[in-house]
């Protein structure tokens, strides 16, 4: 993954209004920590930020008074309406060094005929450089027939990454399409039977203004 050069400014303004007013001139505030420093609070340009943190995972060069640091985003907080950022924590990385992460699958290809492909994990926690992170990883279905399960140990990892969960969780299942339609037709019938009527639940999430906090340093 190549690295996104951010230049950033350090913050001497906290609180709620100097969030605002931070994010009204086009920047976001953001926080730089890890490996035992103290917590840098500094801004980071609004329009290359978003840009750079559509990408899962991006290695961040962050230039900060002329001095140059690796980080990998921690935590983005976004605005759930505008979708816009609000606020990011950064941990900071250094070349070679092995960092957890969780990484995007892709399931690629057409199963057997009247099969159903069920993806049981949409990602997965693997070991990997910081600075050689993938984008994601491609699981083929390509012609499996009903039956096939395929095993977190199953997947093919980049060079030099490794897996940081279980190796026996289950990330794809391809059943017989036939099967579990029948099942979920069995399973309405008894709900039926019973008097159980689906019920729709509506949750509304409140965005809290940044609070200024100081994170503990760590490493990532």
């Amino acid at each position: 993954m190549p690295e996104v050069k951010l230049t950033a400014e350090l913050r001497s303004e906290f609180g709620k209004g100097a969030a605002r007013r931070i994010r009204r001139a086009d920047k976001i505030p953001a926080v730089l920590y890890g490996h035992g420093t103290d917590p840098v609070h500094i801004t980071l340009p609004g329009h290359e930020t978003l840009l750079a943190l559509r990408v899962a995972n991006a290695l961040l060069s962050i230039d900060v008074d002329g001095s140059s640091q690796l980080a990998l985003p921690k935590q983005v907080q976004r605005d759930p309406i505008k979708h816009t950022i609000e606020h990011v924590d950064l941990v900071l990385v250094r070349r070679g060094e092995k960092v957890t992460v969780d990484i995007r699958l892709q399931v690629e290809g057409e199963a057997a005929s009247d099969t159903l492909v069920v993806v049981d994990q949409a990602t997965i926690s693997i070991e990997a450089e910081a600075t050689h992170i993938p984008n994601e990883i491609v699981v083929s279905v390509e012609g499996l027939p009903a039956g096939t399960q395929i095993l977190a140990r199953d997947l093919k990892l980049p060079e030099g990454a490794s897996l940081a969960g279980d190796d026996d969780a289950l990330i794809v299942n391809v059943t017989n399409a036939q099967s579990a339609e029948a099942a979920e037709a069995e399973l309405a019938e008894a709900e039926a039977e019973a008097g159980i009527t689906p019920t729709v639940t509506e949750e509304t999430e409140s965005q809290e203004e940044e609070s200024e906090r100081t994170p503990e340093p760590q490493n990532a």
